[in-house]
């Protein structure tokens, strides 16, 4: 994982006690997402502790959403706090499941995915 993060993956591990249960899921995994993207970096230094996200989407079909100011009216009064830092294309990490003895390929998105096969 160092080798690869930051940057276009999620992997999917084991969960530990250590992980707040809010952040895990009913299969007891977790997925980290370190993205190459200073914003996010330094949001997760400054607060010390890793931040629980997902991606903005349309309702209707599930389209991605890369306009911060269509995703901020379509969040206003559920959202505390925007940050601005542009539009943001839609271009899904890869994911790559670790719990089991061989990585497993959930999704080929961004990112060489040809090591883990």
């Amino acid at each position: 994982m160092r080798k690869h993060l930051p940057g276009p993956y999620t992997f999917i591990l084991p969960t530990m006690k250590i992980v707040p249960q809010i952040m895990t899921s009913k299969q007891k995994t977790v997925g980290i997402r370190v993205p190459d993207n200073n914003i996010c970096r330094m949001m997760v230094e400054f607060l010390g502790n890793p931040i629980l996200t997902t991606s903005a989407a349309r309702k209707e079909t599930g389209e991605p959403i890369s306009d911060p100011y269509e995703i901020e009216e379509m969040l206003k009064g559920c959202v505390d706090l925007f940050v601005d830092g542009g539009s943001v294309y839609p271009d899904p990490s890869s994911v790559i499941d670790l719990t089991r003895e061989n990585p497993e390929i959930i999704r080929a998105g961004k990112g060489d995915i040809s090591q883990f096969s």
